[in-house]
């Protein structure tokens, strides 16, 4: 198949769960393609499916791993996702790599921290407690040069002040702050909700 026919497979895969976990060794055997967008497609798909089936992808974690070791932006970025939706599923599938993923908060590219911190969000819906001591590492994405980013930024404290409130407590002066001085809308209103989550 040519790139558009497999990037078409793929995408019918998809959409198609019940053949998820049974096509795990297919869609793992086109992180070997030459073409960036079907090893992209691939990453991706294997986050979700590792999300439903984290069990079922755990050996191949370490090829996914492998990945944010890309040179290529989009590739660190699928791979740090992937890592993230199966962390979800079952933290202890990328607990060896988890460490690791915290070198993307200062990724140069823009795509790749946002991906960390979407990653992060992922794995503490249902594993907050590892990120007791991280907090300070996203407080500073909370500064980022780029808004997509710092729109995010405010979720994980979102999320973490619902589970853990005493981990964003300490953060909840600065996140007042930025909600009444931030240029853009949705940052401010994002910092407003991660406070809310965290006092309520």
């Amino acid at each position: 198949m040519n790139e558009s026919e497999l990037y078409k497979d793929l995408g019918a895969l998809t959409k198609d769960r019940d053949k998820w976990e049974t096509s795990i060794p297919y869609v793992c055997s086109l992180l070997s393609n030459e073409s960036v967008k079907i090893k992209a497609k691939a990453l991706w798909l294997l986050g979700e499916i590792g999300l439903e089936f984290p069990q079922s992808v755990q050996e191949e974690a370490s090829v996914i791993a492998s990945f944010c070791d890309s040179p290529t932006p989009l590739l660190r970025e699928r791979a740090v996702n992937a890592l993230g939706r199966i962390g979800r599923g079952n933290f202890a599938v990328i607990e060896p790599y988890w460490v690791d993923l915290f070198r993307f908060a200062s990724d140069v590219n823009a795509k790749v921290r946002l991906s960390f911190i979407w990653a992060s969000e992922n794995i503490a819906t249902n594993t907050p407690d590892v990120y007791r001591s991280y907090m300070s590492v996203f407080a500073e994405l909370l500064h980022d040069t780029d808004d997509k980013v710092r729109m995010e930024a405010p979720e994980i404290f979102r999320i973490l002040g619902k589970r853990r409130p005493e981990f964003v407590m300490p953060f909840v002066e600065q996140l007042q702050r930025i909600s009444e001085t931030d240029d853009n809308r949705v940052v401010r209103i994002h910092c407003l909700g991660a406070i809310k989550a965290t006092v309520s």
